[in-house]
């Protein structure tokens, strides 16, 4: 039975996602009134340039310019928060709860910096935070992590999230383009964003890398804690040397929950994975998740992580749940973070690298590079040496070491008379 009236939303913001989320309630009234118990309305629609075209099948009498007074409202009963940055974003989901709207939204930047807070508001009102679109677009992934494993451990998150990072090494890896000329691409087809520091330094993935490690381990990770390094030093060189390792390249969020179980890490940079893991089949601007748990396994997560309609279904499945709890007069899960677990510094990550060195091309330069290898307790697993007219590269890939000591065996290595410089170093990942 569906009764007649309706649930209130409001929606602040309508850029591509929000124009979408109106677009999709309009279309699909009649279904959303089914699976919810109530039909839903459009309260009023917050924008800041109330003259722009916008073409969501909305009536233009929604939109006003005042989202404060319209996240204040008495009636609203969910409030779908699309501007995203910090402020006003805080301050408008804060007045939400205070009068007892609750809150969808997408914005990974305010969840990753104040996402403690934002539950806390969510609780004293009785009120329900969701956000499943803030991490890997149309992707069902937090909540499955949220709910679907609540009865299991999860030790490891390892993800492509990111469209645009993902399209250009992918373009890097296929054409052999470098950086620049494949970012010029991303930027053509709509991929990149004017700006495009956000992704290509890994801002956007180190915020959702923060969601992920506090669902994922039930303790609190904050952007700050996440150990982040983007894509703009990757070269077509690096890229040659992946494959010839039968390698890929891909800028990766990886959660861990240490060995001993009293500490995680959180972490984004460009890695080399194996050709044979799934995510090195992930193209163009998708995303994909791989999470192990202790009973479930290896999970992989797949799908497009960006755009308007896919990030909008997002959305609205959040709406729904949050629709459906304001009628049974209940509320979705809270924040879970029991373990209280430390977030350890990256030099206690343990992995293998591969690190390019430009050397002399003359006898015993291995074997001096090998002592400082063997003197920092960094074990090697392979080498590569190549040289022509008294120059040579050597190739070297490690075995799992701590990033502190393969740190300091670099800057050994840099005060080699034999070693002209250091011309790569990444992670190998996903073995």
């Amino acid at each position: 039975m569906v009764r007649t009236r309706p649930l209130k939303v409001a929606l602040l913001g309508c850029g591509v996602v929000g124009t979408q989320v109106a677009r999709l309630m309009t279309v699909h009234a009649e279904d959303l009134a089914a699976r919810i118990g109530a039909p839903l309305e459009l309260a009023g629609i917050a924008v800041r340039r109330p003259d722009k075209l916008r073409e969501g099948g909305f009536d233009p009498a929604l939109i006003t310019t005042d989202a404060a007074a319209l996240a204040a409202r008495e009636d609203v009963d969910v409030v779908v928060e699309m501007i995203g940055g910090i402020e006003p974003a805080r301050s408008l989901i804060t007045a939400a709860f205070e009068h007892g709207a609750s809150v969808v939204t997408a914005n990974k930047a305010l969840l990753a910096e104040d996402g403690p807070a934002l539950y806390a508001q969510a609780e004293k009102y009785g009120a329900d935070l969701y956000y499943e679109a803030a991490v890997a677009g149309a992707i069902p992934l937090l909540r499955p992590l949220r709910e679907s494993l609540a009865g299991d451990k999860v030790n490891r998150v390892l993800g492509i999230v990111n469209g645009t990072t993902n399209f250009i090494l992918d373009r890097m890896e296929s054409s052999g383009a470098g950086y620049g000329e494949a970012l010029q691409e991303a930027t053509a087809l709509g991929y990149a964003e004017a700006d495009p520091t956000a992704d290509v330094e890994g801002f956007d993935a180190a915020a959702k890398a923060a969601i992920l490690a506090g669902i994922a381990f039930h303790t609190r990770v904050r952007l700050d804690d996440v150990h982040r390094e983007g894509l703009t030093e990757v070269s077509a060189a690096d890229i040659a040397s992946a494959r010839r390792m039968g390698c890929t390249v891909k800028l990766l969020a990886i959660c861990e929950r240490a060995a001993d179980g009293r500490s995680v890490t959180a972490r984004v940079h460009p890695a080399m994975i194996p050709l044979t893991h799934p995510l090195a089949s992930v193209r163009e601007a998708y995303n994909a998740v791989f999470v192990e748990a202790d009973a479930a396994g290896q999970l992989m997560f797949y799908g497009p992580g960006a755009g308007g309609a896919p990030t909008a279904s997002a959305v609205l499945g959040d709406l729904v749940a949050a629709c459906r709890n304001k009628l049974a007069g209940a509320r979705g899960p809270g924040e879970s973070a029991y373990t209280q677990l430390p977030v350890s510094p990256m030099g206690e990550v343990v992995t293998r690298y591969h690190i390019s060195l430009d050397v002399a091309d003359k006898p015993g330069v291995l074997a001096q590079c090998a002592m400082v290898f063997a003197d920092h307790g960094v074990s090697i697993d392979t080498v590569r040496q190549t040289g022509k007219d008294g120059e040579a590269s050597l190739v070297v890939v490690t075995h799992r070491a701590q990033d502190a000591a393969l740190s300091a065996t670099v800057e050994s290595l840099r005060t080699l008379d034999t070693v002209r410089g250091v011309a790569s170093i990444m992670r190998v990942e996903g073995e």
